[in-house]
């Protein structure tokens, strides 16, 4: 009785130790292409995302569209805040209403946009992945905002005005401290 109680017990922490290296393990890994050509890895867990390049930053990845009105509104805001986070904010701009990747590129130019912005046929599964996890149903401009973990802390559809922007950013530094 006694060596079937171990043997139990040794099975009951073989698999709990098994389920928490599972629960490590990202959901899902993909790949987003700049409009500048630069990859970044992207890894789905449990509480979020990881993008390789971009730890330990507060995240910003919004979802937006180039004929959107609040969506070319908040670019100014987003300019700004770049600006003044540089170390410690991360924008990623993903167009989603049909733009190529050269078309995203000149569009970017032309309004100035100095965080990374990327064409959704670069970024495809991270917005399909978004889709699902999130049950975003297309509504721009959306943002989703992670910690300096990596995991998502906010989630919004439509704009946000650059002073709750601020004191997102300021609360999701907070967060790991």
């Amino acid at each position: 009785m006694k060596k079937l109680f171990t043997a139990t017990l040794l099975l009951f922490s073989l698999l709990t130790y098994v389920q928490a290296a599972e629960n490590e393990s990202p959901l899902i890994t993909m790949t987003m292409t700049d409009i500048t050509g630069k990859t970044y890895d992207v890894a789905g867990t449990e509480q979020g995302l990881n993008i390789k390049g971009l730890e330990g930053k507060v995240i910003f990845l919004e979802f937006f569209g180039h004929k959107c009105p609040p969506c070319l509104a908040s670019i100014p805001h987003m300019i700004n805040l770049q600006n003044k986070y540089k170390d410690t904010l991360a924008i990623v701009a993903i167009e989603v209403q049909g733009n190529n990747n050269n078309e995203v590129a000149k569009f970017a130019k032309d309004k100035g946009i100095n965080y990374i912005a990327v064409s959704e046929e670069n970024a495809s599964e991270l917005v399909n992945y978004i889709q699902q996890r999130a049950q975003w149903r297309g509504s721009i401009p959306f943002l989703v905002a992670l910690d300096t973990k990596g995991d998502v802390q906010f989630v919004q559809a439509g704009m946000l005005p650059e002073s709750s922007l601020e004191e997102l950013i300021s609360q999701l530094s907070e967060t790991t401290k």
